[in-house]
């Protein structure tokens, strides 16, 4: 991913309103974000922590969504699989984030939701590289395989909001 300036980020949601657009908190440490190991852009709203922000580069140019976590959090007795990276060793909560539908879909109070680590580590977590085995030889194909998989379920949602 490329550096995107704050203007960007705001001028990019597909589901939010510009009150909420403007209400926004940029990610901590905005300013020394490691682009090239991201994705896309995700993050918690320190000020409001159940209110989220992802943001990535598509055909379309920059898009952004505004998500929702459930009030509680996470549930702390079972261990839930983020389904964008969908890392098995990863010890960090996930979270259902819920997003409203684009248009007129999402007026009428229509959402989508799915399973995502609750400080969107996505990126750094699909470039874990795996020790080498007798069927993943090479750790760097796992590596891209999974840089690739991850972008491709994070844009499937992208496309379900946007519906």
């Amino acid at each position: 991913m490329h550096p995107i300036s704050d203007r960007e980020i705001r001028s990019s949601f597909i589901n939010a309103s510009r009150s909420e657009t403007a209400k926004l908190n940029l990610p901590p440490h905005f300013e020394t974000l490691d682009w090239n190991n991201l994705d896309f852009l995700g993050w918690r709203d320190e000020k409001m922590p159940l209110r989220a922000y992802l943001v990535l580069p598509t055909e379309r140019g920059l898009t952004g969504i505004l998500l929702r976590a459930p009030e509680g959090g996470a549930k702390k007795n079972r261990s839930v699989l983020c389904e964008m990276c969908r890392d098995v060793f990863s010890k960090e909560d996930v979270f259902l984030w819920v997003a409203k539908r684009a248009g007129q879909a999402g007026r009428n109070g229509n959402t989508v939701g799915t399973l995502i680590c609750a400080d969107f580590i996505c990126s750094a977590n699909v470039r874990k590289a795996p020790p080498a085995n007798e069927i993943n030889p090479d750790p760097a194909v796992v590596v891209k395989r999974q840089i690739e998989e991850l972008n491709l379920r994070i844009r499937k949602f992208l496309a379900r909001v946007a519906e």
